[in-house]
């Protein structure tokens, strides 16, 4: 199927339908819920039904507000939202109150998915005082509220329903989501996707992991939250190539859940690989004798092939067998069915990537931002080039400003910021997206080297503002000044320099007040660790 004449992300679906023979092939799986699966035909007619109900609430261009955690319901909505020509708005189940409350000014949603009382709950008080707010669509009842102004979208299944569709009225310049991303100035950035720019992503991705599907349906298993742009466009890339998706329960879970579902493909952020290197090599650390032998060797011999050196006659005949007897059951304890890892969302450490593809997990790492729908380059799984970021998709263009800055045009770079003109204009120009990475070329490869602009991107690739959460610690009456960090890292920490006045606090009342100041933070956002500083950052002393 030629995507580059496909209108839109709904008709991909429905072409994707038609396609098969077998209607009742089984699409998406719920592991939290094994016996909650659907079907392309119960799919297709549970997004029917959906769309229509939806069209009584919103008209062309209306934005819908969607809060879930990652299950089939979250696919199900967000393309029967497309289909009844609405825009999606993804929002992350671990927003703060005052978060929805800027996303829902902001974008001003007619229709509110949730998923189930905990997360109306948190929206409760904001929609009963937004009069443009018109329906809440659940995916459980809600006990938490005494009027009948939610519908349960499990209600609307009829049995035995079915009907064609083709209402395919949606362009490739059409806004097909908002999806809310941390900018430097603290409020969050709407970034407006287009249907073409997912589709033109989808063809890149197509392209590369065409030497791994031969025909076959692939298993994916799905954990990082939908609301994340990468996520959400893998969503569209799974409908492409016709794949199973399992919905993970957690990723405390997650190797059990590649266990029972046995995947092909798995899509992650570098703080799922680090923790994976962690738990491998620690394990193989305890090995003794020839056990550790081997395993040393087949690191060896790895990293050699990893690195393009050239193996000789008898370590290929010995990476053959090490092949058998160590990487293959590395493997099995990943389901056994494994091809490929997909790193994205922030930068891998080159130790974990030349680790894992030793061991026998490739690993390709890709790079991208929400503004470019999101993948803008990423390593093929026939040259693999640990410590780069791949060749360029070939649905954009990449090139390098003066001082290095990376920039990309073409179909997968969004429209613009939702509501945003202003900030807009700062980062697209003559078409152009200024990225505010640094890089350089090897060969084709992208190298990411630097990053001009001020935001802390943590291992699970989520964006955090350091200045909003800094503004917030210096408003409060204890705090001067503040400084946060954690760039990669698990977590944040900041440095704090107390109010004259405040001086002689004792660490209960400064641990007290960092909680109070934590509970209007998001979870990546709250400080874990502090550390108070008794001179002031100043020019003068070389601090500032």
């Amino acid at each position: 199927m030629d995507l580059k004449n496909t209108n839109n992300l709904v008709q991909l679906f429905f072409n994707k339908y038609n396609q098969l023979q077998n209607k009742n092939t089984l699409l998406l799986t719920s592991l939290k819920e094994p016996k909650k699966t659907y079907t392309w035909e119960q799919t297709y007619n549970f997004i029917n039904i959906l769309s229509q109900e939806l069209k009584r609430f919103v008209n062309k261009g209306d934005r819908c507000l969607l809060i879930s955690e990652n299950r089939p319901e979250w696919f199900i909505s967000d393309l029967s939202i497309m289909f009844s020509e609405a825009i999606t708005v993804p929002a992350y189940t671990t927003y703060a109150e005052k978060d929805y409350e800027y996303i829902i000014s902001d974008c001003k949603p007619s229709v509110i998915f949730v998923s189930n009382d905990e997360q109306f709950n948190k929206i409760k008080k904001i929609v009963s005082e937004k009069s443009y707010i018109k329906q809440i669509f659940s995916f459980e009842n809600l006990k938490d509220t005494n009027e009948n102004n939610f519908i349960n979208i499990n209600d609307l299944i009829k049995d035995n329903y079915h009907s064609e569709l083709n209402n395919f009225g949606l362009k490739r310049n059409d806004i097909a989501c908002i999806i809310y991303t941390s900018g430097t100035q603290g409020n969050p950035k709407g970034v407006m996707l287009s249907h073409g720019g997912i589709l033109n992503n989808c063809e890149g991705a197509i392209e590369l992991l065409k030497p791994l599907i031969h025909n076959k349906q692939v298993n994916f298993l799905t954990w990082l939250p939908l609301s994340h742009s990468y996520e959400h466009t893998v969503q569209f890339v799974q409908i492409s190539v016709l794949a199973k998706i399992f919905y993970a329960e957690g990723i405390d879970k997650l190797i059990k859940n590649m266990g029972e579902c046995s995947p092909d493909i798995m899509t992650a952020v570098p703080r799922f690989y680090q923790n994976l290197y962690q738990k491998i090599n620690s394990n193989l650390k305890k090995t003794k004798g020839l056990k550790k032998i081997l395993i040393n060797k087949t690191l060896s011999l790895g990293l050699k092939k990893v690195k393009k050196i050239p193996l000789n006659l008898f370590e290929k005949i010995q990476d053959a067998i090490l092949e058998k007897l160590v990487r293959d059951k590395i493997r099995h304890q990943f389901g056994g069915s494994l091809k490929t890892f997909v790193s994205g969302g922030g930068a891998l450490d080159k130790d974990v990537g030349y680790f894992l593809n030793s061991v026998g997990l490739p690993t390709l790492q890709g790079y991208g931002l929400t503004e470019t729908s999101p993948v803008v380059s990423c390593n093929p799984i026939n040259d693999i080039r640990v410590e780069t970021v791949g060749p360029p998709f070939s649905g954009n263009q990449v090139k390098l400003a003066e001082d290095g800055e990376i920039l990309v045009k073409g179909e997968n770079v969004m429209l613009g910021y939702w509501n945003n003109p202003e900030e807009t204009k700062k980062v697209l120009k003559d078409g152009w997206l200024y990225t505010g990475d640094i890089g350089e070329f090897e060969n084709n490869y992208l190298k990411i080297t630097d990053r001009k602009k001020d935001i802390i991107i943590t291992p699970g690739g989520d964006n955090i503002s350091p200045l909003k959460i800094e503004n917030e610690i210096t408003n409060s009456e204890y705090f001067d000044q503040a400084v946060v960090y954690g760039d990669n890292k698990p977590y944040l920490v900041a440095l704090l320099i107390l109010q004259d006045e405040k001086k002689n606090s004792n660490i209960d009342e400064i641990n007290k007040e960092i909680e109070k100041i934590n509970s209007n933070l998001s979870k990546i956002e709250k400080i874990k660790k502090f550390f108070l500083v008794k001179e002031k950052f100043t020019i003068e002393n070389g601090m500032l």
